[in-house]
């Protein structure tokens, strides 16, 4: 039987998951190539949307894609695992065992062959090794900490209002510490949860008894964004009562407090990290491929390791040169829609033996959505590169696109108009928070 390229791509995060499905319908389909993703769980969330599950304002049963039936849907194959180290020579990756709830083997160490490898496994939560941080932090790195997050703020916001019922101290400090965009939505979407519960049996806690606040290193919040939004930002979180202080880096986490740089302790009954990312740790440690001081691999313009010309990495995991800047690819969402796009080209180019697909990031603007209240952003022109800064049902408008132009490379117009009328007959028959 006639050997059939075999394309392995790690990590099914937004990029991983749109490649793979490009690749199905191109290559899987019509037996050009042999197509298997593999990722440590057995489901996909958009991970932009985490902080809205932590929150309890989206419910994942319409927006979670199990990756078993999207592959037979599209053409690849699925295989369940965490890759653990690479063997180059030999071109295979090595899976680690998974176990159970229990801790029983189910499956066991294996490993798999490849011809052309695509590691595309997103990032994690950067707490600078902060003392306390690992210990008495949230994060939301993964829909697991996601749902956790969710428990956790429910059960918090009852033991608050059975206190304020007896008649006991019942103020309830939440704080964010990292004010990029997923700090600043979260704390949006905290207050809507303050002021949506006591509608739902927790009367007793009122919204001005949770404090919510943003602390930001830098000396304003969305340092990585334009001024201009920055400042809309902070205008719209202190209309919805969240206090934020920039310019005060923390020192370190304790169980009911956060002690600042300057020795200050401010009360924290939930604490939630959102300051910076990296890519995983081992990264560093696959058979001598080069990775930066973020744990990122460093790629070539065309995604391409700088160590082995069979395997390729991108997403946030990567870290790949802009031309005429000194500074990589940014680690967002946009971009890894666009580097699958380009990577998708490349690899049928190259069962073709033409040349790869140069990859040249656009910057199409940012938004950021303050829950059900506004949203604010800036547009980068197609013709110029002058932005247009955009807000409110608009900014809101284009914010919510952006996951369904997501939805839609997924699957299909036809499907993706169905998910959306499926959220919206949700929407209308739930509360707009979850409740459990």
């Amino acid at each position: 039987m006639e050997h059939q390229h075999h394309i392995v791509v790690v990590g099914g995060g937004a990029g991983g998951l749109e490649l793979v499905t490009r690749l199905g319908k191109t290559l899987g389909k019509k037996r050009k190539a042999r197509i298997t993703l593999i990722d440590a769980v057995l489901t996909h969330v958009w991970k932009p949307l985490l902080h809205e599950v932590a929150a309890g304002s989206l419910d994942v049963g319409t927006n979670e894609v199990n990756y078993r039936a999207h592959a037979r849907q599209h053409h690849f194959e699925f295989r369940m695992g965490r890759m653990g180290g690479i063997d180059r020579k030999q071109k295979t990756i090595t899976l680690l065992p998974i176990h159970d709830a229990d801790g029983s083997e189910v499956v066991p160490e294996r490993r798999v062959e490849y011809d052309t490898l695509v590691i595309a496994v997103g990032s994690k939560a950067n707490d600078f090794g902060t003392p306390g941080a690992q210990q008495h932090c949230l994060f939301l790195d993964s829909l697991e900490q996601a749902r956790r997050f969710h428990k956790l703020m429910l059960n918090a916001f009852q033991r608050k209002n059975y206190d304020a019922r007896e008649g006991r101290p019942h103020d309830l400090p939440i704080t964010i510490i990292g004010a990029g965009a997923t700090g600043v939505e979260l704390a949006a979407e905290l207050r809507l949860a303050s002021r949506e519960l006591p509608i739902y049996g927790m009367s007793h806690l009122r919204p001005e008894d949770v404090s919510i606040t943003v602390i930001e290193a830098a000396d304003r919040i969305l340092p990585a964004l334009p001024d201009r939004l920055s400042t809309a930002a902070t205008r719209e979180l202190q209309r919805q009562q969240v206090q934020v202080l920039t310019g005060q880096p923390v020192s370190e986490i304790k169980p009911d407090s956060i002690v600042m740089k300057d020795g200050t302790q401010r009360p924290s009954a939930m604490t939630i990290w959102a300051a910076g990312i990296k890519a995983p740790a081992f990264l560093t440690d696959l058979d001598g491929l080069e990775t930066n001081r973020g744990n990122q691999l460093v790629v070539d313009q065309y995604l391409q390791t700088t160590r082995d010309t069979d395997i390729f990495a991108f997403g946030d995991c990567a870290a790949c040169p802009q031309p005429g800047s000194d500074r990589p690819v940014p680690p967002r969402a946009q971009a890894a829609h666009q580097q699958a796009t380009a990577l998708a080209k490349t690899l049928l180019h190259r069962l073709a033996d033409k040349q790869p697909v140069a990859f040249v990031y656009k910057d199409h603007g940012s938004l950021i959505n303050f829950s059900h209240y506004t949203a604010v952003g800036n547009l980068m022109g197609n013709l110029s590169r002058r932005s247009m800064y955009i807000e409110g049902k608009i900014a809101r408008l284009f914010y919510v696109s952006l996951y369904r132009m997501h939805q839609v490379t997924l699957h299909g117009v036809l499907r993706a108009g169905i998910i959306w009328l499926l959220d919206k007959v949700n929407r209308a028959m739930h509360p707009r928070l979850k409740l459990h």
